[in-house]
């Protein structure tokens, strides 16, 4: 049985809700205190009490309401955001498709972005380079690879950040919704791909509102409803909850 790479205990995410204060200046002053309690104790809970485990290979994903806190499980286990309290475990490189045109300049090209994305997400100049052919190739994106990225539709953004990502060799692939945005033949690429990662070990939590994706690819379903784990387990089983 292969060994968790991923694994949430117990996990709370929240933000501070920054109200505005009535009074003015002279009521905080006398007031501190307590003012100080009211902001602390204002927070809006994003997850609450999350617990579960993503083994070596494979293929979790995440479903729910716009809002529900799926991303923030993404981001929570890329490293972007902290837990405010429970413990997370990650094992393992993570090539993370979190945001579209997250990492890359719009003034520099598609080929001078790869290199930098490449570098962002943990490889060396040299690494980025031998991979450079194979990535451009599998992007499409042509003669629009030597052009700045600002000049890029969504779709053409898509297709550069998964290139990336994509040629990374990782252990832990995140994908949040990205595809949506691509062509239906780039996005059947992208999935054919990420089939390919698992066969090779690789984990993957997918974020998608593509109830077909998720069946296809992933091996178990989370389900999160109103920030917390609604259900967790078989995909047939939890998509059929989660339509009806």
């Amino acid at each position: 049985m292969s060994s968790p790479i991923i694994v949430f205990d117990h996990v709370r995410k929240s933000y501070p809700l920054y109200q505005h204060m009535k009074g003015g200046t002279k009521h905080l002053l006398f007031h501190l205190p307590n003012v100080w309690r009211s902001i602390k104790n204002s927070t809006y809970e994003v997850l609450k009490d999350v617990s579960f485990e993503v083994k070596t290979g494979e293929a979790l994903g995440i479903i729910g309401r716009n809002g529900a806190g799926k991303s923030t499980i993404l981001g929570l286990i890329a490293g972007v955001l902290k837990p405010s309290s429970g413990k997370i475990v990650v094992t393992g490189r993570i090539s993370p498709l979190l945001e579209l045109g997250a990492g890359f300049h719009p003034e520099l090209t598609g080929r001078e972005n790869i290199i930098l994305n490449g570098i962002i997400l943990g490889l060396t100049k040299t690494e980025i380079i031998k991979k450079l052919d194979e990535i451009i190739e599998f992007s499409e994106l042509g003669e629009f690879i030597e052009q700045p990225i600002r000049v890029y539709s969504s779709g053409m953004l898509a297709r550069l950040g998964f290139s990336v990502v994509a040629h990374l060799n990782p252990d832990i692939l995140l994908i949040d919704e990205i595809l949506a945005v691509g062509d239906l033949e780039f996005q059947k690429k992208c999935i054919d791909k990420m089939i390919g990662f698992k066969k090779n070990r690789v984990a993957i939590i997918f974020v998608s509102h593509s109830i077909s994706d998720i069946v296809r690819i992933c091996d178990r379903v989370l389900w999160i409803e109103n920030h917390t784990i609604k259900i967790l387990g078989e995909p047939p089983d939890v998509v059929k909850s989660y339509t009806s």
